[in-house]
């Protein structure tokens, strides 16, 4: 007999970054199904959904009743490092495991939480390893005003610093907020080399229309000259744009669409079949659906779906996914991924244009780059 767990799914498919909470939730919702058929697999997943609609509070509320009344001993979910770190301490109390599929800033490592999503040396450091030597060393920061837009902004400072380059602006809005007319005036007049744009859904959207608008006026912002760089921008995101708008800029990020491999024509031929064939791709998508699959096989491995138990089934263990194998490292409960620099093109999607092979994590940044070499660690609130 197949064993049924329930898993609470908990993104935010309203409010103001939808997009993502919508692709991360199909993602899980595809995995899930494709499990319910593959009567191989001796486990069936429940998915007990939530919307917390962008709200901290929120997704605070859903996450303690998917613990105390549904039962879950698994959340996949949160999107913001906000969200993630109100959530954190609940399952911490309840003794669950969180799944977190989504780029951040670091600096964290949980005995309760599974990083699936990149961390500063898997998507920032090789990203300006790439741009400050051929884009140049003049930036101009903007960011969503929370630990992600802060942290990966105070990393950028230091490592454009290190490079002997200098710092133009730097500014912050609320995830919510689109006004960002004083932010592009200001861009316009300093005329940096480059901007790393670290804003949230609507506003980064916005930002993102008024750059397209600043370079139709000043081809020195033409993303030839001026690029934009993101670590969080993905497929989904880009039909939230106004039409034509962001071409030719760039993201980071461990999966895009148009990624070749036959693990992922499989997986995208799949999605069509479920989604239709003009179904764009992106990692929040691949990232949810992923981390239920390793969820599944950790639980058929394991016999068990205690936090303990599945954990013991990852470590050691390597997964297949769509944008290649997958481990998670027992020092950090973090995956090594790949690293892809994306362009992106006129019809919606991302070309890759820079890629390097799969990541170990290195959350705390205490890897020595010159030799490799990395202490101890243990894994930390």
């Amino acid at each position: 007999m197949r064993r049924t767990i329930r898993v609470g799914i908990l993104y935010s498919e309203t409010g103001p970054y939808a997009s993502i909470g919508r692709d991360c939730r199909d993602g899980a919702d595809m995995a899930i199904a494709e499990i319910a058929a593959d009567a191989e697999l001796p486990v069936v997943i429940e998915p007990i959904h939530a919307d917390p609609a962008g709200d901290p509070r929120r997704y605070l509320e859903e996450a303690r009743a998917m613990l105390r009344v549904s039962g879950c001993r698994h959340i996949l979910g949160t999107i913001t490092s906000l969200a993630r770190k109100e959530v954190i301490p609940l399952v911490e109390k309840h003794d669950g495991l969180l799944w977190y599929i989504c780029p951040y800033e670091g600096f964290e490592a949980n005995e309760n939480v599974i990083y699936t999503g990149a961390c500063p040396n898997q998507h920032l450091i090789p990203l300006f390893d790439h741009l400050l030597p051929t884009a140049g060393r003049r930036a101009y920061l903007v960011g969503a005003n929370y630990v992600w837009g802060w942290e990966m902004n105070r990393l950028a400072r230091e490592l454009i610093g290190r490079a002997g380059g200098t710092i133009l602006g730097e500014r912050y809005l609320p995830i919510e907020d689109g006004e960002v007319d004083r932010i592009v005036a200001d861009i316009e007049a300093k005329r940096p080399d480059f901007i790393l744009n670290n804003l949230v859904g609507s506003s980064s959207y916005a930002f993102l229309n008024a750059i397209t608008a600043l370079g139709a006026r000043d081809p020195a912002f033409r993303p030839d000259r001026c690029p934009v760089v993101s670590c969080d921008l993905a497929e989904c995101d880009l039909g939230q744009l106004s039409p034509g708008s962001a071409v030719g800029q760039f993201s980071t990020g461990p999966y895009f669409d148009t990624l070749r491999g036959e693990a992922n024509r499989a997986f995208k031929a799949r999605v069509a079949e479920r989604h239709g064939a003009g179904r764009r791709i992106s990692m929040f998508f691949e990232g949810a659906y992923s981390a239920v699959r390793m969820l599944a096989e950790a639980v058929a491995t394991a016999g068990d779906d205690g936090p303990a138990e599945v954990k013991a089934a990852l470590y050691g263990a390597t997964f297949a996914t769509p944008h290649g194998p997958l481990a998670i490292d027992p020092r950090t409960n973090h995956a090594a991924l790949p690293f892809h620099l994306g362009r992106i093109m006129t019809d919606g999607g991302f070309e890759i244009v820079l890629s390097r092979p799969a990541i170990d994590a290195d959350p705390y940044l205490t890897v020595d780059r010159t030799t490799g070499s990395r202490p101890q660690l243990r894994v930390v609130s």
